[in-house]
């Protein structure tokens, strides 16, 4: 396995973990847990609106980053990771 291939797997490591955390840090439409952390994290002021676009933003840059390392694994990974 190259630099590259390595360097690929961390990054979708990282995106991986990272858009986990993203959607959970969604405000929920509902009264579960999210609604409870949501309501903790985000109180009724003015920034609350600016936060949620930028959250949304940064989840929609770490999703496309994710796929791209899937495609990208598609090609340099055709036969499987282990290669068995």
């Amino acid at each position: 396995m190259g630099p590259f291939q390595i360097l690929l797997f961390v990054v979708w490591l990282a995106s991986t973990l990272a858009l986990v955390a993203l959607v959970l840090m969604h405000s929920g439409k509902g009264t579960g847990v999210s609604d409870m952390i949501a309501s903790s994290l985000y109180n009724s002021s003015a920034a609350t609106g600016v936060m949620e676009k930028n959250l949304d933003r940064l989840t929609v840059i770490v999703a496309c980053v994710f796929a791209a390392c899937v495609v990208l694994a598609m090609f340099f990974f055709p036969q499987g990771i282990v290669g068995i």
